[in-house]
């Protein structure tokens, strides 16, 4: 059985959307290994949304700079930068001020290609993308460039892992073996 990490964030808490999500992640037939309501710490989400990673946090930037491309807008305007790396940096400092700003459904579903069907049953991380009947083009309208104005992330509801080299990483930074289910 393939696991994967599954963040249901400050906003999905905040607008009572947890049991929703989680019966969708249920109704599809994953399996819920483990799961606990934490409001994470500053050394817990910088290691989550870690500075090191700098393909990561460039890439942070370059979907930044895209989005403000398909908008005709200059990133310098808002940003004070058109740098990739810059702008990713600023963006994961407003990553880890929000997952800490209040709690997080931390959960471990389990399933066939458990990952890749999480990540669909999400939706793309800019809600504006997402596919209706996902869960961010359901209950997410948030924007690249809006966040980018308020100076905050994406507010998309849902963390989830990536890949299975990052699931078992996030899985292990979140959850002790014990807490883990079968």
């Amino acid at each position: 059985m393939e696991k994967t990490l599954v963040l249901l964030k400050p906003d999905a808490v905040e607008r009572g959307l947890v049991g929703e999500i989680i019966s969708r992640f249920e109704k599809a037939g994953l399996e819920l290994v483990a799961a606990k309501m934490v409001t994470p710490s500053k050394d817990l989400a910088n290691k989550h949304y870690p500075t090191d990673r700098k393909e990561w946090v460039a890439g942070m930037g370059n979907k930044s700079l895209e989005n403000y491309h398909e908008e005709n807008m200059d990133p310098k305007e808002h940003l004070g930068t058109d740098d990739a790396y810059e702008i990713g940096l600023q963006i994961q400092g407003w990553m880890v001020d929000f997952i800490t700003s209040g709690p997080v459904m931390a959960l471990v579903l389990g399933g066939d290609k458990a990952i890749s069907r999480v990540r669909e049953l999400a939706g793309h991380t800019v809600p504006v993308k997402a596919d209706p009947g996902t869960i961010r083009g359901d209950y997410s309208k948030d924007s690249p460039v809006i966040a980018n104005k308020e100076k905050r992330p994406i507010l998309n509801l849902v963390h989830a892992s990536g890949d299975q080299t990052e699931a078992d990483f996030e899985i292990n930074l979140w959850f002790t073996p014990d807490e883990l289910n079968s």
